[in-house]
Parts: structure tokens; C-alpha cells; sequence
């Protein structure tokens, strides 16, 4: 879900950062307390829905957000099949897409910068108890940042030992991206340092 931004000008996309954030947490709660019952769940469902046609995103954008987690959906339907009743086969399975929507539904709606600084402002009374929340926010963007440079590294290496080797091995992969991994991190962190950023710093420039 990182890097997913689309612009747009809808009600959503308008929404402030905060305000969805603070959204999306109740919503988390109520889909816990609806996939008690199968009224519920559907309510929660078509809401989904429209939030993403009101968004102007549509079925596809949707059906890719829950790509990735189908098997898991599968899996838990299953599951519940075999030890509870047919309508928690059905309900829970759709509470947790409907989570995994809602939560790509405010990446899509939202620049990655205004999420950060909606988390910064949030942690900000924390202060008084030694918590930085210019760190925090350089953490957070650091750690959305490495998720692409990660993702290329692994394509780059899968690709590199198939075009070797013409095949994939896990223990001949694993190697070559720990290694590549621990690099860029020391890359990162010289770079840090270097711009004033340590362990001793009181805040982040």
C-alpha cells in the first residue's frame, strides 16, 4: 500500500489527513463489533464500496488492493467453515478485506507527507515523556522510502541468479539481499550522520 497516491479532488481526497486517520480507527473498531452478525458485515461492505466510488477509484483499484490477501481470505473462510458456523465463514473473511480496503483507501486518498505529518502532530503531546516527534516522523518516511528500495533490490537479485543460473533457489537468494540490504543501510546511516542526524541529536533539521 505504500506509494499508492492518486490524485484526486472528491470529498476523500479533500479530507484531511487527521480526520481519516481518526476515521479509520473507528472503522476498525466497528468492523470488529460487526463481523458478529451477517447484517453487519454487509453494511460494512457496501460502505467500502461506496467510499471507493465516491472516491472515483472503482471496482479495479479496489481488486487490487485485496489481491494480495486473497489466499489469507480464502484460508480464514475455511477455517471457519470447518468450526463455527456458515456466516462466520462469511463475515469475518469480508471484515478483513473490508479493513485491508479501508486502510488502501486512505493511502490512495492521501499523500504519504500529509499521513506523516498528521502521525507527527498526533505524538506530539508525548513530548513531555521523551518522545521526539520530528524523529518519529523521519522514521516513519525512512521507513516507507526503504520499502521500494527493498522490493528493488529482491527483483534485481531474483533476476540476476535466473539469468545466471536459469533457475530460483531460496538459500542461493537470501545471501546476496542480506548482504545488499545491510549495505544500503550503512549507506543510509553514513548519509544520516553526515547531515547532522544521530543518536545524540535533541530533534531532526
Amino acid at each position: 500500500m505504500i506509494g499508492l497516491y492518486q490524485p484526486g479532488s472528491s470529498w476523500l481526497h479533500r479530507t484531511p489527513a487527521a480526520a481519516k486517520l481518526f476515521g479509520l480507527v473507528v472503522c476498525a473498531v466497528a468492523a470488529v463489533l460487526a463481523q458478529r452478525w451477517p447484517v453487519g458485515a454487509g453494511v460494512l461492505v457496501i460502505a467500502v464500496i461506496a467510499g471507493y466510488l465516491s472516491a472515483g477509484l472503482g471496482w479495479r483499484v479496489l481488486g487490487r488492493q485485496l489481491r494480495p490477501v486473497w489466499a489469507l481470505l480464502v484460508f480464514t473462510a475455511a477455517m471457519n467453515l470447518l468450526a463455527h458456523a456458515w456466516w462466520r465463514a462469511l463475515t469475518l473473511p469480508a471484515t478483513i478485506a473490508c479493513l485491508v480496503g479501508l486502510a488502501a483507501l486512505v493511502t490512495l486518498t492521501t499523500p504519504t507527507s500529509a499521513l506523516v505529518d498528521a502521525l507527527v502532530a498526533a505524538v506530539t503531546p508525548l513530548r513531555r515523556v521523551g518522545v521526539h516527534p520530528q524523529r518519529v516522523g523521519l522514521m516513519l518516511l525512512l521507513g516507507v522510502g526503504c520499502v521500494p528500495l527493498l522490493a528493488g533490490l529482491v527483483a534485481r537479485i531474483r533476476e540476476a541468479q535466473i539469468a545466471r543460473s536459469g533457475s530460483f533457489s531460496l538459500g542461493a537468494f537470501a545471501a546476496p539481499l542480506v548482504i545488499a540490504a545491510i549495505r544500503q543501510a550503512d549507506a543510509l546511516g553514513e548519509a544520516l550522520v553526515a547531515r547532522g542526524v544521530d543518536d545524540e541529536a535533541e530533534g531532526t533539521p
